[in-house]
């Protein structure tokens, strides 16, 4: 952590770019922190708000692109190859593109706010064929909402930001969780035969 830290301060907003590029690509970054830690830097007077903004949000953008051709270039490949490792049947990802094309795009909004989530939802908008136009919609507009609350977050924090971060972190890590248990208990009754309110 200490050394992603250093980064940041050496390189600025390069560095920003570049951590926030590899992190919503998929690379182990903790990008919230960064996110938050800059805003810091900004109360403090060491990063410019607009540059630093710019920064976060292109390279969230470029991140979040990235992925998405990653899928709609070796998504159903990767998935043919590899899916039967993970009881990825084409079955299921018919009906996960299904859905997605249904509902999913707002994951592409809000699944920033969602750890582990924001890693996939592009890789799986592009798998799913999902157009371009439709793919920037949606993910665009969800980065720029999550760079701004996160610089916001880190700024009035100020010098408690690591410690009041951290607690409101665990808080994002339980919502997920209760969210994806929900989700795993709809598709179940789905499976059951039960019909629930999601259809």
């Amino acid at each position: 952590m200490d050394s992603l830290y250093t980064w940041l301060s050496h390189y600025g907003y390069a560095g920003l770019f570049v951590l926030l590029l590899l992190g919503i690509v998929g690379l182990p970054v903790p990008d919230e922190t960064l996110l938050v830690f800059s805003g810091y830097l900004i109360s403090k007077g060491t990063f410019h708000p607009a540059w630093t903004f710019l920064s976060g949000l292109s390279g969230s953008m470029a991140g979040i692109s990235v992925s998405y051709l990653i899928g709609r270039g070796f998504g159903h490949s990767f998935v043919e190859r590899y899916g039967t490792y993970v009881h990825l049947t084409p079955d299921r990802i018919e009906y996960v593109n299904h859905w997605f094309h249904r509902i999913g795009h707002w994951l592409l909004t809000i699944g920033y706010f969602i750890p582990g989530i924001r890693h996939f939802t592009a890789f799986v908008a592009g798998m799913s064929k999902l157009e371009y136009r439709t793919f920037a919609a949606f993910a665009y507009p969800g980065a720029a909402v999550w760079v701004g609350s996160f610089l916001t977050l880190g700024y009035f924090l100020g010098d408690n930001w690591q410690t009041t971060f951290a607690q409101l972190h665990h808080y994002l890590v339980a919502i997920t969780i209760g969210v994806g248990v929900l989700v795993a208990a709809l598709w179940w009754l789905r499976k059951k035969g039960v019909k629930p309110f999601i259809r």
